[in-house]
């Protein structure tokens, strides 16, 4: 027993570390449903992040003394860029936004390969000297951004005006547009937001997991803060909460093994466990009226 206790404290860094970019990408994805656009892109978005942060690490790591804040401010860039055409699809268009994120999901891996291919004449981004470096008490920096994101989303969805109106999109869009606000012009910020949390998000991943990028290297950390938004019911705290037990889960699958009372079990089992927890809060909560009532409807003006 006190070895488990032992290793869950030896735990916190990296639970904080896993956590981070689930917990971002995750609010990024409550702000989109909140204004009533399903985001099943943000694995995509998060890869497109990672390809960039990584892509631009590598290039001015030797050139210039801040090639990491660059990195992040690029990978949310891109998120942003790439989201646009989600945007564009589910909002103007009122195409299926399910089909739509799941485009760039595919579109993201080609493309990110094709870049790789281009600048490093392989299937992946060349290694870097060093990643993100451990911050005060062995935590990373990205904990305490994905903390401030927290923060800062709970503040101007419940404080603001604009969060009511954001909130307002995703629930009564009609009554919304009634009032005099464009939904539309809602729906796009809310999208675009959150594609700029993808990509941050994908940042944080390479930068604190990772010694490069490959197409391997999100492996379904999008999918888990879709569920993570679903398991904390569409609330900050909520999301907050279902994101730290993801992150646990993931530390847990990595550093499990260094407890000799556990090591009966195969290695394998630990590293499902994410996956598993994924899979049984969709379950648990697929049946729940918890989201946002016009979620995933197109908006139409005539009705």
């Amino acid at each position: 027993m006190i070895d488990i206790l032992q290793t869950l404290l030896r735990m916190l860094p990296a639970t904080l570390m896993m956590t981070a970019p689930i917990l971002i990408a995750a609010i990024g994805g409550m702000i989109c449903e909140k204004a009533g656009v399903v985001n099943i892109a943000l694995e995509g978005l998060m890869v497109i992040g990672a390809m960039t942060a990584a892509t631009t690490h590598v290039l001015f790591e030797q050139s210039i003394g801040f090639s990491i804040p660059l990195a992040l401010v690029l990978a949310a860039i891109m998120g942003c860029l790439f989201s646009m055409i989600h945007a564009f699809v589910s909002i103007t268009l009122r195409a299926d936004q399910i089909i739509s994120g799941t485009g760039i999901n595919l579109l993201s891996l080609g493309i990110t390969v094709f870049f790789c291919q281009l600048l490093f004449q392989q299937d992946r981004t060349v290694n870097y000297r060093m990643g993100m470096r451990i911050g005060f008490g062995g935590v990373y920096p990205t904990a305490w951004i994905a903390l401030a994101i927290v923060c800062l989303a709970a503040f101007m969805l419940y404080k603001r005006p604009w969060g009511l109106r954001l909130r307002a999109a995703g629930e009564h869009p009609q009554a919304l547009a009634s009032a005099g606000v464009n939904v539309i012009k809602i729906r796009y910020m809310a999208v675009l937001i959150s594609g700029a949390l993808a990509g941050l998000a994908g940042a944080c991943v390479v930068l604190t997991q990772d010694i490069q990028f490959s197409t391997t290297s999100i492996n379904g950390r999008g999918f888990i803060a879709l569920a993570a938004v679903s398991f904390g019911r569409w609330l900050p705290l909520g999301v907050l909460g279902s994101s730290l037990l993801f992150g646990f889960s993931s530390a847990l699958a990595v550093t499990i093994v260094n407890v000799e009372s556990l090591r009966i079990l195969p290695s394998e089992f630990f590293s499902m466990l994410p996956y598993v927890i994924t899979l049984l809060t969709l379950v648990i909560f697929s049946g729940k009226d918890y989201a946002p009532r016009a979620v995933g409807q197109p908006y139409d003006k005539g009705k």
